[in-house]
């Protein structure tokens, strides 16, 4: 085993706290009141607000629990605890290297691959699965959104076009990704075109015919794990369910706060701001869409929704400390936890074998 030998720095948060100051950027040249913010923030039922912390940690656990059932289905052996904590550290992974949950992903092959040699490819297949689940989930609510929109006459026109706009996008993405689990010789063509184009770059110098083999033997036995999920609708459904109410628990915090300020909203306004936010997070382009453009979507769609300005931004902090912050740091308690463990295990191993 190896560690990811991963340092705190500054450049560690330099990311979500660049985010931070332009949403506050966005506050000051929006004329939103900071002040008040303040204001209403010290007057929050503490009480409500709290239990936003449970939902946090409920909604990675099912997550966690939906990774497990496709994992274990497969055969690989991980246990429900070590899912949960490897789904944290992969999230803290995604708020420091903002690429729309790939570097979560990446990082939890690695993971699983470093105690379990030769199971990367049932892993990516698991992920795969997963995040088809999630834009299934989204385009759902997305759909849900427009549906929304278009019997609210006051609602604004920007809001409905983007909706459409992205539920088009989701789905057009989605039968992508489905037709490449199908289409084997496609993604060995993927891998041929990434190994020139490192082969050009590197200008000859570096000649991965090792990675190569490698790549392709974890390809082909994605896509044979991704066969047999075909094979097994139980496990999906299953899995499916367990990534519902991950989502339910997700958007849930959103409404205690709005409960704790004592501005109580309808649920059709989040609804379709999440369906909006959760659409931009979820296409993996690699757009850094952690800190900062999140903030100023949801307060810019609370405000177009109806919301006043001061409630939506104030709703927005409340809501991204617990849905970013407190991932951040309990992702961050994870990975030391679970690195410090490997160097010990990794040192252990190396006595014995000298004794």
């Amino acid at each position: 085993m190896v560690s990811m030998k991963f340092k705190v720095t500054w450049k560690t948060i330099l990311l979500p706290v660049l985010g931070l100051i332009t949403f506050f950027i966005y506050l000051y040249l929006f004329n939103v009141d900071i002040p008040v913010i303040i204001a209403t923030v010290q007057r929050i039922n503490l009480s409500i607000y709290l239990i936003g912390v449970a939902f946090i940690v409920l909604d990675v656990f099912f997550f966690a629990l939906s990774w497990y059932f496709l994992l274990d289905f497969l055969s690989v052996k991980l246990s429900v605890i070590k899912s949960f904590l490897y789904v944290w550290y992969g999230t803290f992974m995604d708020i420091v290297i903002p690429a729309e949950s790939i570097s979560g992903e990446i990082l939890r092959i690695y993971l699983v691959a470093r105690e379990q040699n030769g199971s990367s490819g049932k892993v990516v297949a698991s992920l795969f699965t997963q995040r088809l689940m999630g834009m299934g989930i989204n385009l759902t609510s997305l759909l849900i959104g427009v549906s929304i929109l278009l019997t609210k006459t006051q609602a604004s026109g920007i809001v409905l076009n983007l909706t459409v706009f992205l539920t088009i996008a989701t789905a057009i993405f989605l039968s992508l990704l489905i037709l490449l689990c199908f289409k084997r010789e496609w993604t060995l063509k993927i891998i041929d075109a990434g190994i020139k184009l490192v082969g050009y770059l590197s200008r000859g110098r570096w000649k991965p015919t090792r990675i190569r083999e490698d790549l392709i033997r974890a390809a082909i036995l994605f896509h044979d794990s991704m066969q047999t999920f075909g094979h097994a609708p139980k496990t999906i459904l299953t899995s499916l369910v367990f990534s519902v109410i991950s989502y339910l628990f997700n958007v849930g915090v959103a409404y205690l706060v709005f409960l704790s300020m004592g501005f109580p909203v309808h649920w059709d306004i989040i609804i379709v701001t999440y369906s909006i936010v959760f659409a931009i997070q979820g296409i993996p382009l690699g757009v850094p869409f952690e800190a900062g453009l999140p903030e100023i979507t949801m307060t810019t769609l609370f405000i177009m929704l109806g919301v006043p300005p001061q409630i939506s931004a104030t709703a927005t902090i409340l809501t991204r400390i617990l849905t970013l912050w407190l991932k951040f740091f309990i992702g961050f308690a994870v990975q030391q936890w679970l690195e410090i463990k490997t160097i010990t295990v990794t040192n252990t191993d190396s006595k014995t074998e000298k004794a």
